[in-house]
Formats: structure tokens, sequence, C-alpha cells
């Protein structure tokens, strides 16, 4: 998948997405890459609203996941369960959310339980940058259902 066909996905799936300006910077089959304007995401102190960079990042790891899976052709849905997300810094600029499935034994394990049980949990975290610095992680756990 591409970033043209993620953006177009989260768009069309996932309307607050396109309410938010959120573009996909980068994607492979590992991760991605969300960006997001200030603009749509502002609070009342001309920072991102804590709702919105939650948002993005819940984005950008629900996509890498809904991306490997894709990239992989498995099947299923991809709903969230569980998060926490730290705020380290206001964010007062453009931002980015980056997500990377990076450990291949929670991989396995968890393509291993969906085939088996036709459902599965993997946590994955995301990272905010604003001017590349690190403004906030998140952590959140993901359930895919359905046939593999």
């Amino acid at each position: 998948m591409n970033a043209i066909a993620l953006r177009n996905y989260l768009h069309d799936h996932i309307p607050l997405s396109r309410a938010m300006r959120v573009e996909v910077a980068d994607v492979t089959a590992t991760n991605v890459i969300l960006a997001a304007p200030l603009a749509p995401n502002i609070n009342h102190r001309d920072t991102v609203f804590g709702g919105s960079a939650s948002a993005v990042a819940i984005l950008a790891a629900w996509a890498v996941l809904h991306v490997r899976m894709q990239t992989e052709s498995i099947a299923g849905r991809v709903v969230i369960q569980r998060n926490t997300m730290e705020y380290i810094r206001p964010i007062a600029t453009d931002f980015t959310a980056t997500s990377t499935i990076d450990d291949e034994a929670a991989w396995a394990k968890f393509l291993s339980v969906l085939r088996r049980r036709q459902r599965a949990r993997i946590s994955i975290a995301a990272t905010l940058f604003c001017e590349s610095e690190q403004a906030g992680i998140f952590n959140g756990e993901f359930v895919a259902i359905g046939a593999v």
C-alpha cells in the first residue's frame, strides 16, 4: 500500500482523519508516519488539542497494523482495545506520528494466535514529533478479528 492509497483509505473510512487533514508522510510494510497541521487541531492555547494528538497517534498505530496485515494478505478487522498517551511537551506547529512494528517475535505470536483463534492482540507504540523533537508517546493494544 502506498501513501496515497493509505491516505484515501483513512479519509474514506475514518472521516475524522479528513477533518484533521491527516496526510501520510511515509509508509512501508512495518512503518507509518502520519502528518497533521496545527490549524484544524488547535486548542484555546494555540497548541495542538490533546485529543487531536492522541487521535493522530492512534491512527498511526492502527495504520501500521492495517498495512502490515494488508501486505501479508491477512484479512480481518482491526480495533483498538486500550491505550495510554503521555504528553511530553506542547505541540505548537504541524506535527507527525510515527509507528513501527519491528518486534518480529511479537508479530509471529500475534499471527499464530490469529490463525488459531480468529482473534489476536498486539501492542503497538507511536511517537509524536514536533519540530524534530519528541512531543508524545502513545502505547496501545489492538485486536484483530477475522479470518486469516
